[in-house]
């Protein structure tokens, strides 16, 4: 019965393989065994033509083809990430992680959304689009030969990789570190391993941000409503209208587009009337920090929001911007003459009001300590900040917003100096923290690792054996 099964079978994948064959022979009553062989010697021939994709890994219910390595490394090539950097053991390694990650997020119910995959795919292709210069051009570099294929391609690959970070994610999320094990990490730190940091700085300032004029204010408000008119009622292109009027200048040239859901790190203001619009409407003009606006709703997708927006921003007068100037070297001559301290002179006369009542001290956005290192400042402050010396109040210092152009100035002053030196318990206390919860994470995520890849099914093609993975993959 067995057999007589196998060869139906048989002639099925005939009828599939050799169909023309069979047509020309159909007159003709052939032996089973003249079948077998016009179907082996067919499929001979078919084989030479055609290169099967090699089955690398497979982990869990992810199969790892050898065509997923190259695929990953023309990402890493999109990133500037050099072949001769990685291995493709090390490739495959971090590839069986990744599936490892996902594979558990499936059980664990650690979901994702397709409309949170699709959206972070249209965010790259933009990125790319705009990185190399052309939808053809991206299609060639990722050898596809349509825009279907290449977003399906994407969308099994961030799927991957967001439940892949969503289970790492659920692994460290509780974990917290007290004193006493920040203590603990740093005692146990050889006094010769012990880290170097750099150079540095604590600073203050002052800032004075004139108003524009009501005048300017609404000649703004009237440019905005007449582009809105001409949208609504004279049918022009708002993404047109954005290119040329905009003044932002991170989504000008892309007609001022930007995906949003309500997680989207924008001002509330921002996300506030983008979310009470409807598809196709374009709101009226409405300012936050930035200046002036107008949103068009392009596409409503579940959460996700698809928009334009155009900025302009109320033009300072160059007399205000002189009576900020003058102001503030009013200010920095009375705390040198002592009828104020520069934290009571920022308390009083300063309009940053994320600083004023911290004495103008600014925090540093990377950890939120009131220190940054020299070698790790953002250009713009390291220039601000470079040739001031200790106890010296700088003169007025004029910076220009890049979303906006909006016009300050500012004068500052370096609080606190620290030169290169080895960690330092008491000194460096938020870094040594920092390190001991990332060693913390690091070992949570390892020992997870471990226990999973010893309760998942994992098989390494036998061309790999020789790879030397930093996870027990063989489990040896």
């Amino acid at each position: 019965m067995k057999n007589k099964s196998n060869t139906i079978l048989f002639l099925l994948a005939l009828l599939l393989v050799v169909p023309c064959t069979v047509n020309a022979m159909q007159d003709e009553e052939l032996e089973q065994e003249d079948i077998v062989q016009v179907v082996q010697d067919t499929i001979k021939s078919n084989f030479k033509r055609i290169k099967l994709d090699g089955v690398s890994a497979v982990v869990g219910d992810y199969v790892i083809l050898d065509s997923d390595i190259e695929k990953t490394l023309i990402d890493l090539r999109s990133q500037g990430v050099s072949e001769e950097e990685v291995s493709r053991c090390g490739l495959l390694g971090k590839l069986m992680e990744d599936r490892l990650y996902a594979h558990q997020a499936v059980q664990d119910s650690l979901l994702v959304s397709d409309d949170q995959v699709n959206s972070a795919s249209e965010r790259q292709i933009q990125g790319l689009v705009a990185q190399i210069g052309s939808m053809d051009k991206l299609l060639k570099f990722y050898k596809k030969d349509s825009q279907e294929s290449l977003r399906e391609d994407l969308f099994k690959i961030n799927k991957l990789k967001m439940l892949s970070e969503k289970m790492q994610q659920s692994i460290i999320a509780e974990l917290e570190i007290t004193p006493e094990e920040v203590r603990q990490f740093y005692k146990e730190i050889p006094k010769d391993e012990r880290p170097v940091f750099g150079a540095q700085l604590e600073i203050a300032q002052i800032v004075k941000q004139p108003e524009a004029s009501e005048e300017e204010k609404q000649k703004v408000i009237d440019k905005l409503n007449k582009i809105r008119e001409d949208v609504l009622e004279g049918g022009s292109s708002f993404r047109i209208k954005a290119i040329i009027s905009s003044e932002d200048e991170g989504s000008r040239s892309n007609g001022g587009f930007y995906k949003l859901t309500k997680e989207t790190n924008f001002v509330k203001e921002f996300k506030d009337v983008a979310f009470s619009l409807k598809e196709g409407e374009v709101s009226e003009p409405f300012e936050t920090q930035f200046g002036y606006h107008i949103i068009f709703v392009e596409k409503i997708r579940g959460q996700e929001r698809d928009v334009r927006h155009i900025l302009m921003s109320p033009k300072v007068s160059d007399e205000r911007l002189e009576e900020a100037r003058k102001e503030l070297e009013e200010v920095r001559q009375k705390i040198i003459d002592g009828e104020f301290t520069f934290a009571e002179a920022a308390l009083n006369f300063s309009d940053q009001k994320e600083t004023k009542f911290e004495g103008g001290q600014l925090r540093n956005p990377q950890d939120f300590s009131s220190k940054f290192e020299l070698t790790k400042m953002q250009p713009e402050l390291y220039n601000q900040v470079r040739d001031i010396k200790d106890n010296e109040i700088s003169m007025p210092i004029l910076e220009v917003e890049e979303s906006g152009g909006a016009k300050k100035y500012k004068i500052m002053k370096i609080t606190n100096r620290y030169d290169e030196h080895v960690a330092d318990f008491a000194q460096d206390y938020v870094k040594i923290q920092e390190l001991a919860l990332t060693q913390k994470r690091i070992d949570a995520i390892q020992k997870w690792m471990k226990k999973h890849i010893e309760d998942t099914y994992v098989s390494i093609n036998k061309g790999n054996e020789d790879c030397e993975f930093s996870n027990n993959w063989f489990k040896k």
